[in-house]
């Protein structure tokens, strides 16, 4: 075996059974449920423990502050370009879907399981952002409505992971059977 065909094998485009394609699964759904509107989770922990203790209140600071530039991105960013964006996005989901599981050509597949669920995140994020600035939380209510997101993205992540499993577990038993 030469070294080509050695490189090609660890890059292998059969994405279900390349392990480097679970591992950037298992990285994008821990960096998605842990950055939650671009705001560290570990931060929002800091600043509702320093809240309810009263210990540190400049972490607090730093949270309003860090979720109020975050909210303000997201927002300026789909009002200014929303509508090309979002058809954008729809056409490369729409041509990674077709390309997938009409024509059957796995790495589609693999993208469209993981553009899918992110762009309802992105979704999700818009919604929070949204509510967010318009109701401009603060306190208690900011922290309610930062668990709530992390926690609905955390279960689209949970569903996304599971049928991405299964369907790469259907792709390679098939692939054996097929002996392809």
């Amino acid at each position: 075996m030469n070294w080509y065909e050695t490189v090609f094998e660890l890059i292998d485009m059969r994405s279900f059974s390349n392990l480097w394609f679970w591992i950037a699964l298992a990285v994008l759904w821990s960096s998605t449920s842990h950055w939650v509107l671009g705001v560290p989770w570990d931060m929002v922990t800091r600043a509702r423990k320093a809240e309810r203790t009263g210990a540190d209140a400049q972490s607090v600071i730093d949270l309003h502050d860090m979720v109020r530039i975050n909210t303000n991105r997201i927002l300026y960013i789909s009002r200014e370009s929303g509508l090309l964006a979002s058809g954008f996005v729809c056409f490369i989901l729409t041509v990674s879907i077709m390309l997938g599981f009409f024509y059957r050509i796995e790495f589609a597949q693999a993208v469209s399981l993981l553009a899918v669920p992110m762009s309802l995140v992105a979704l999700l994020s818009y919604r929070s952002a949204r509510k967010i600035h318009l109701r401009a939380l603060q306190g208690e209510a900011l922290y309610r409505q930062m668990h709530r997101h992390r926690l609905v993205t955390q279960v689209i992540g949970m569903i996304s992971i599971f049928v991405t499993a299964m369907w790469g577990m259907l792709q390679n038993m098939m692939l054996g059977v097929l002996g392809g």
